[in-house]
Formats: structure tokens, sequence, C-alpha cells
């Protein structure tokens, strides 16, 4: 047995348990409404969905995912909408409430008699920590990469990278890391924004785990390393 003083942790396996079922309904019923709204734009398009009135314009949900199609007297959708639509949403509700509940849980040290609590040593409440801070961090970085590495290519030619503009090239206005986003301006005058705005969204929420991961990590490495300093 170690002879290891144990220290308090609150319990938090049920909590990543709720994030687990929680992100398997969100996975499953994203994907139910992908399949759903396949060419659902094109067929609305072509006049092949029958609408309340004359066809007023198609546009696209980002989540939860859905295509709607607008007519003069009302709107008909194809994919996350209705009861789908409230599933997907009370899934990533209750997804970003029980992950940001248990990393918040680890930047704490309750009494190791605490009911919420068990007993854990400093090495283990560290790996803990540097576990989640692991995942989730990686999780943030290589959405951040698939995102924005267009803006890595320099200020003044993220927008034209990858094509032969000639002179006509387009500009690359209020350039910014984070959130990663530029907009790109034509010589027409016509604007656009580089990153969608779904994924500047996303990459900013992502941010918000990875961060108080890191403070949970620092404050379990500063504990550890102020007990082996003990004479």
């Amino acid at each position: 047995m170690s002879n290891a003083p144990a220290y308090g942790a609150y319990r938090t396996g049920r909590l990543w348990a709720a994030a687990g079922v929680s992100f398997g309904v969100l996975f499953v019923g994203s994907g139910f409404a992908l399949l759903s709204l396949l060419e659902f734009d094109e067929r609305c398009s072509h006049g092949m969905v029958q609408g309340p009135g004359r066809l007023r314009d198609v546009r696209n949900q980002a989540f939860p995912p859905a295509t709607i199609c607008e007519f003069e007297g009302g709107d008909v959708s194809a994919g996350g909408t209705g009861i789908l639509g409230a599933v997907l949403w009370l899934s990533l509700l209750a997804l970003a409430v029980s992950v940001v509940a248990a990393l918040l849980a680890e930047c704490f040290e309750p009494p190791a008699e605490h009911h919420l609590a068990e007993p854990v040593s400093r090495a283990d409440k560290l790996r803990r920590t540097g576990t989640a801070f692991f995942v989730t961090g990686s999780v943030f970085l290589m959405f951040y990469a698939l995102v924005a590495w267009q803006l890595f290519t320099g200020p003044s030619s993220s927008c034209s990278a990858g094509s032969d503009w000639g002179s006509n090239s387009p500009r690359t206005l209020d350039y910014s890391f984070f959130p990663p986003q530029a907009t790109c301006q034509y010589s027409s005058g016509m604007t656009r924004q580089m990153v969608p705005e779904w994924a500047q969204s996303l990459a900013v929420v992502l941010a918000v785990p990875a961060l108080i991961a890191g403070v949970g990590f620092v404050l379990a490495w500063r504990r550890w390393w102020s007990e082996r300093r003990r004479p």
C-alpha cells in the first residue's frame, strides 16, 4: 500500500458519463439530420418540394444542421428542426454543462471526507488534470488548425492563397488570429468572411474547456510541487 497522503477530489465519473451520453445523442442526431437534408436544397430550388406559395429563398442552418426553404406562406425544412432540433440543442447543452462542471471540479480540493469527494494522491490528481488538459487542448488545437491554417499564409495573401489572381487578387481585411477570421475583399467590391461564422464561434467555444482544464492542471502541479519541496 502506498504511504502517500490522500487528499480530496470531487467525483466526476457521473459527469463524464453524462457528457459521453450527450455526445453520442448529439453525434447520431446530427448524422441523421445531415442525411435527411442531402440534396433537399436542390430539390427545393427546382420546384420538387411543394410549399405554401412561391419560393422566396433557400438557406442552410449550421446547427442544428438543416436546410430551410422559405415560401411566401411559410417554411418547409429538412434536417435538424422540430423535435429533432430540440433534442440536438438539449444534448449540446447537457454536453457543455457536464464537461464544464467536471473540469471546474478538478480545480478545487475539497476535504477527503466530503461526501462528494474521493481520496487521491497528489500524483493521481496531477495525472487526472493532465489528461483532461491534454484531451481538451488537443481538440481545440486540431479544430483551430483546421479552420485557421489559411491565416498563417500571411496577412496580405490569406484570401488569394491557392489561386493565380494576377493583378485582381483579393485583399485581406480585418485579420485576426483569435477568433480566427479574415474578411476577403474582391476587386468588384464584394466581401466575404474567409472562416464561416459557425466555425469561428466553435473555435472560441472549444477554447473554454481547454482553458479551464489548463487552470486545473496548473493548480494541481503547484500543489504537487509544493509538497515535494517540503522538508
